[in-house]
């Protein structure tokens, strides 16, 4: 049985934006409990989700009967209603830049890493070519942008974990399960290393789909 006094997300383990909402609980260090929710299932997901996302998308989220819905404002919520360290920056062009990623990575590099290439290689019957050729080319601008943007450190912002990093994270991981991605990825090398820092870090190990 769930512990109700522990945040809820709603969601699916295979989902890049349900394990950004949850790398950011594990960095905060908050306790959650994890309700599956399978909006691919047959039949679609139960109909007391739609109480908690209209639209029917994964994550949901509800903590002390407040609840949201749309990752980037439980990520918001999570890093300002809870103690840990902060993972948006104080200054204001730095939370813009940060902003700006989380942006980028939404609206360019979600569809054109995990559908247009990744998922369209590993499950089209056959893949569509063109899909694959045109994502590839979205992701290279991009991987270059990323880098462009990308502050002098370990982290994107440079010497500090944040939403931004946490936000992409997820992405380049579904991005590198085809051989593409890790071609392209090997040709951008400021974010190949961010990955190689990223990839070890406790709260994206921790959230991996066990297979």
């Amino acid at each position: 049985m769930a512990d109700r006094s522990k945040p809820i997300l709603y969601g699916a383990d295979y989902s890049v934006y349900v394990r950004i909402a949850r790398m950011t609980l594990e960095e905060k260090g908050v306790g959650y409990n994890l309700v599956p929710v399978d909006v691919f299932a047959e039949g679609g997901p139960p109909d007391w989700y739609l109480e908690r996302h209209p639209f029917v998308r994964i994550p949901a989220f509800e903590h002390d009967g407040f609840r949201l819905f749309e990752t980037g404002a439980i990520t918001r919520y999570v890093d300002e209603a809870f103690q840990g360290p902060s993972l948006q920056p104080a200054d204001a062009r730095r939370r813009a830049v940060m902003n700006q990623i989380i942006g980028l990575v939404d609206a360019y590099a979600y569809r054109a890493m995990v559908w247009d290439v990744a998922v369209e290689r590993l499950e089209g019957n056959p893949p569509d070519e063109k899909r694959v050729a045109a994502g590839l080319g979205v992701a290279r601008t991009a991987l270059t942008v990323l880098s462009d943007l990308k502050t002098p450190g370990d982290w994107l912002l440079g010497d500090m974990v944040s939403l931004a990093d946490l936000h992409l994270a997820p992405v380049i991981g579904y991005f590198l399960n085809v051989e593409e991605g890790r071609h392209l990825l090997a040709t951008v090398p400021a974010i190949a290393q961010w990955w190689d820092t990223v990839s070890i870090r406790s709260s994206f190990v921790g959230t991996t789909r066990a297979s």
